[in-house]
Order: structure tokens, then C-alpha cells, then sequence
């Protein structure tokens, strides 16, 4: 398979990276494709009030998960 020069200046630098550096950074584009082509990420950095509700209320709910897991 022929690369264009963006995948092959991807592929160099990820050959580049330290292994774990380089693993990690291709889990995230496997998880950016498993989104599909037509999904919408928000890239902005503001957290909305929603976000931080959401963020506050997973939080809560990862708390309780490992205070039950730690009582057993």
C-alpha cells in the first residue's frame, strides 16, 4: 500500500516517539476512527455547564464504584 506524504510523515513520527508514547497516540486514532466519518468532536477546551455536570456526576458515580469495591 502506497502512503500519501501526510500518513507517511505520521508514520515517521510516531516511529520517532518513545514505544509507550507512540502506543498512545495510536489508540487515540483508533478510537477517533471507530467514531465514524461523520461524527462531530467538540475541540474546544470550554467546559460547558453540561460538561461539568456530566464530568461531576461520573466522577460521584466512579467514587462509589471503588468505595463498594474497597468495603469487599
Amino acid at each position: 500500500m502506497q502512503l500519501n506524504p501526510n500518513e507517511q510523515a505520521l508514520v515517521h513520527a510516531l516511529r520517532r516517539m518513545p514505544q509507550a508514547a507512540a502506543e498512545e497516540i495510536s489508540a487515540l486514532a483508533r478510537r477517533l476512527a471507530d467514531l465514524g466519518p461523520r461524527a462531530e468532536i467538540d475541540w474546544s477546551d470550554a467546559w460547558s455547564d453540561s460538561d461539568l455536570h456530566d464530568f461531576t456526576a461520573d466522577a460521584a458515580r466512579r467514587i462509589d464504584s471503588d468505595d463498594q469495591e474497597k468495603t469487599r
